[in-house]
């Protein structure tokens, strides 16, 4: 095996990369703290080329050196909108024709394992708070919430952790 240098990765140009065809998927962030966290997102967001990520709340936004730290330019690449509360961009996602799943653990969740994107049009997965998770004023929004199965004794995963998860399983039938 060798490791492939960076001109074998073939990147997409910035330029590229707005002009391609995204996946219909659509991030929302529920008031995160963690700025690092936001620029997780972003990279994974253009990782696996969705359609854009709303930022709600006191969700940070760019620019900013610490969301840059970790998006690494992603924050140039994916489009992405602010929306003064979660509600309002559910709402929004909603009238323009997207399912909005929630990813948090509550009775009847769906296990990401067994949820086929392929049976929806747009989708919108909402990510919440490092503490306290998607507000259940959104969950009740919602179309349903997605759970990702864990077997130890914690029973939550960081936010960075949870939406490359996720976003993975997401995309992964349609590459």
């Amino acid at each position: 095996m060798r490791k492939l240098s960076m001109d074998e990765l073939n990147r997409k140009s910035v330029h590229e990369f707005r002009e391609a065809e995204k996946m219909p998927v659509v991030v929302v962030l529920d008031n995160i703290r963690s700025m690092h966290n936001v620029g997780s997102v972003f990279r994974t967001a253009d990782a696996f080329l969705l359609r854009g990520i709303y930022l709600c709340g006191y969700t940070p936004r760019p620019p900013h050196r610490d969301i840059h730290k970790t998006a690494l330019g992603a924050t140039e690449t994916v489009e992405w909108k602010y929306a003064e509360t979660t509600v309002e961009a559910v709402q929004k996602l909603k009238e323009d024709g997207y399912q909005v799943y929630a990813i948090e653990q509550v009775q009847n969740s769906i296990p990401l394992h067994q949820f086929d994107v392929n049976q929806h049009g747009p989708v919108a997965v909402v990510f919440g708070n490092e503490v306290s998770g998607v507000e259940q004023e959104v969950i009740k929004l919602c179309d349903g919430c997605i759970e990702i199965p864990q077997l130890g004794m914690k029973h939550s995963l960081n936010i960075s952790v949870a939406a490359g998860i996720v976003l993975w399983e997401l995309v992964r039938s349609k590459v």
